[in-house]
């Protein structure tokens, strides 16, 4: 009887996203800026800044949405062409 002792093989897992986190470095104005949705939450940025995230994260959201896709089944490439497409130019 003999016996395999090769190593399994494993499959590669892909990292599941739970939610985004955007932080915003340019405030100046002392204000603090929190804006939190289901599966997001922006932090901090200038009232420009903040605001574009925001509009990014909504549209972002959306999008999947349009597309019948959940944040933790979608490929992070994939994710990273819709958040790309969603902000405003």
């Amino acid at each position: 009887m003999s016996k395999d002792f090769r190593k399994p093989v494993r499959k590669k897992r892909q990292p599941k996203l739970g939610g985004i986190i955007g932080v915003g470095l340019d405030n100046e104005d002392g204000h603090k800026r929190i804006t939190t949705g289901e599966k997001f939450v922006l932090l901090g940025g200038s009232q420009e800044t903040h605001e574009r995230m925001t509009e990014t994260m909504v549209k972002t959201f959306e999008e999947l949405k349009r597309r019948d896709r959940q944040l933790e089944s979608v490929d992070p490439r994939e994710l990273g062409e819709i958040i790309h497409k969603a902000q405003p130019r």
